[in-house]
């Protein structure tokens, strides 16, 4: 029997990748990671090789079921040089939690864009809705604009097999949120980044497209984040509020290099405005939506065990490059 492998890659474009995509037809395939073989693509056209070697190679790291094709599978890659080693666009190598310590909970917020109007579902030709406000969460037909669109992209997820944990849509006209989460900041971001192409792809048949922009729409309108949710053993187990103060602080001297990996275009999302902090300052509190990193107030009443939300990632970001700046920035803490 043939089976299709959609094998899925991050392309070489900076500092937003994007998805690329091919299919390989394989005969005989038990359906696991290890039967997937390694496969081959020209790099010199998604900017990750020149045209006089331009062979790239794209190595299986998950594998999911394809929910709306016939004996196929959703196959999340690496890309690597064409002498094994790991490219420089591949990010999800620069992931240090091989014993997945760290759990990650992402918050993706979108724009359903229209691909005739090139605006937010919701948005009339030539003017405004309603202020925000009235669309979070909202019910019925006035302020939800593309809830038949978010189920399906839902149920897609689901019947992956992804750890697909909610939907919700936000504050702004046709602005949507999934969230998603794992044990594992490398299968965190393989599972973000399949939930990302089932909903890019679904805009296919919709005629709709989908804005990862942080601030696609100027105006009074919160801007896209993708908040981080994290943890490790530590921040599960502590119960110190003195603890949770000291990780909080180890990001104080990183805010540069936590911002050049949160997302391009984010100075205009985190403004000190629409429940974000300035992209210059850094701060922390308990339930501060309006801080750098909020402590939520469970893991406050659990007795200071719990996690901590990075607020800052912008919709756009790369999953894998926040985990593994995260990550860097707590184990190279002194915390004790």
């Amino acid at each position: 029997m043939k089976t299709k492998l959609e094998y899925i890659w991050l392309d070489g474009y900076f500092p937003t990748q994007n998805m690329r995509s091919k299919t390989k037809v394989v005969e005989n395939f038990d359906g696991t990671l290890e039967d997937c073989p390694i496969w081959s693509f020209d790099g010199s056209s998604t900017k990750q090789a020149t045209g006089d070697s331009s062979d790239c190679l794209l190595k299986p790291v998950a594998i999911y079921p394809d929910p709306e094709r016939v004996n196929a599978f959703l196959v999340m890659t690496e890309v690597l040089n064409a002498d094994g080693t790991s490219h420089v666009s591949n990010a999800r190598a620069t992931i240090h939690d091989d014993d997945n310590d760290f759990w990650f909970g992402f918050e993706q917020e979108y724009f359903v864009m229209d691909s005739e109007t090139q605006l937010p579902l919701g948005f009339p030709m030539g003017g405004y809705p309603g202020p925000q406000g009235m669309y979070y969460c909202s019910v019925g037909g006035r302020n939800t604009h593309g809830r038949n669109f978010v189920e399906e992209h839902a149920d897609l997820c689901i019947n992956a097999g992804l750890n697909f944990e909610g939907i919700n849509q936000e504050v702004a006209s046709g602005q949507w949120e999934f969230q998603l989460f794992a044990k594992g900041a490398k299968l965190a971001g393989d599972e973000l980044w399949i939930a990302r192409y089932l909903l890019d792809r679904l805009t296919e048949k919709y005629g709709y497209y989908i804005d990862y922009h942080p601030k696609p729409i100027k105006g009074d309108w919160n801007g896209s984040g993708m908040h981080a949710n994290f943890s490790n053993e530590l921040l599960r187990t502590c119960g110190s509020k003195e603890t949770y103060e000291k990780v909080c602080e180890a990001f104080r001297p990183v805010v540069k290099e936590h911002i050049a990996v949160y997302g391009e275009y984010n100075e205009l999302r985190l403004t000190g405005l629409h429940e974000t902090a300035s992209i210059d300052d850094f701060s922390y509190g308990v339930s501060d939506r309006g801080a750098s990193i909020r402590i939520p107030i469970i893991t406050v009443q659990q007795g200071w065990k719990g996690w901590l939300e990075d607020r800052r990632p912008a919709s756009n970001g790369d999953p894998y490059k926040i985990a593994a700046r995260i990550v860097k920035t707590i184990s190279e803490a002194d915390i004790k």
